[in-house]
């Protein structure tokens, strides 16, 4: 059976999906920018400050899913520039001391509201 995550601790969605959706025991994020749940606005102008906010809302996220940064299988990070990797990675590392989750890197033209970063991933409940 499909359940709709939904938190007011988390950005809303800015289209027709849900902020995640459990299925089978396992949580799939739609993937976040870097906004404020409150004001809907960017948080950062670099993607360091975008990274965090962005992992902040991914732990609200799954939080309301019922599990946590230690459940994550699987990220998919998108970049506006294939330059700031290493910045991302610097924030993001830090949510994954040990065993980290398997992950893709991309490049790609534009992300909504004109962000640097956005990240899905695939959690265990």
């Amino acid at each position: 059976m499909l359940k709709i995550v939904q938190t007011k601790h988390a950005p809303e969605a800015i289209g027709p999906y849900s902020q995640a959706v459990i299925f089978n025991e396992m949580v799939y994020c739609s993937g976040q920018i870097s906004l404020d749940p409150e004001s809907m606005k960017l948080i950062g102008n670099d993607a360091k400050e975008q990274t965090e906010q962005i992992m902040i809302n991914i732990g609200e996220i799954l939080k309301a899913a019922g599990t946590d940064y230690a459940n994550i299988i699987k990220c998919s990070i998108f970049l506006a520039r294939m330059d700031d990797f290493s910045d991302v990675n610097e924030v993001y590392g830090r949510y994954f001391k040990t065993d980290p989750p398997a992950r893709e890197t991309v490049a790609v033209q534009t992300l909504p509201k004109n962000a640097k970063v956005e990240i899905s991933c695939i959690a265990a409940v």
